[in-house]
């Protein structure tokens, strides 16, 4: 990936917290950042960095910690394959999808999540991804779905303009901040890489896209 400079908003989004919160650790110098003019900015390289960092450090002391992988989150029957279909229909299959889950408590106050956070701002990451997310009560532990839409979602509004075709859908408790950042840093890292997303994007169905993503047999 190239070198990217980040806004507060933009590091909100991708580290799935709120803008002030993002603010504070600038303010607080916890976060690495610098000041153009009157705004703070951030290098996506350092970020990755730094979520790495605590990450590690926040392991090493909670013993109560596990930490989360793809694999025991994702199945194959929360995968989604379409050829073409719009921004928000898609959001509300997969919405629809993951809310078989036990773990989802109320399958409305998930969906009003996701779509209120798209208002914010598009979860269209570039390269191809968006990662549409939410943390609040309507979940008890991560929940996670993901959809290959072969031709693009029409009107995704990705920030670099590019159609998304793999869309992975996070749903966290909102206490589970450590373990969302986990789990995105998890799907990131493996999307970093072009033959990865270009073997996803072929996956023949819902059970071969899962063994690329995972490695494991579906």
């Amino acid at each position: 990936m190239s070198m990217e400079i980040l806004t507060i908003e933009e590091v909100a989004a991708l580290l799935r917290v709120s803008e002030r919160t993002v603010y504070e650790w600038a303010n607080k110098g916890e976060i690495p950042c610098g000041k153009l003019g009157t705004s703070w900015r951030f290098k996506r390289s350092e970020i990755e960095k730094w979520v790495d960092s605590r990450l590690g450090s926040e392991q090493k002391g909670r013993g109560d910690f596990v930490p989360l992988f793809i694999d025991r989150l994702l199945s194959p029957d929360h995968i989604m394959m379409v050829e073409s279909i719009s921004k928000n229909e898609l959001l509300q299959a997969m919405v629809e999808m993951i809310s078989s889950s036990p773990n989802v408590k109320s399958r409305k106050e998930l969906e009003a999540g996701i779509f209120h956070r798209e208002q914010l701002m598009s979860t269209g990451i570039g390269m191809g991804i968006g990662i549409p997310h939410v943390r609040n009560n309507s979940v008890k532990d991560v929940v996670l779905g993901a959809a290959l839409v072969r031709n693009g979602v029409d009107g995704y509004e990705s920030l670099d303009s590019q159609p998304v075709k793999l869309v992975f859908l996070i749903a966290a408790s909102s206490d589970q901040h450590s373990e969302h950042l986990k789990l995105l840093s998890q799907i990131s890292s493996k999307l970093k890489d072009a033959s990865v997303r270009e073997a996803l994007c072929n996956a023949a169905d819902a059970a071969d896209f899962y063994r690329l993503l995972t490695g494991e047999e579906g």
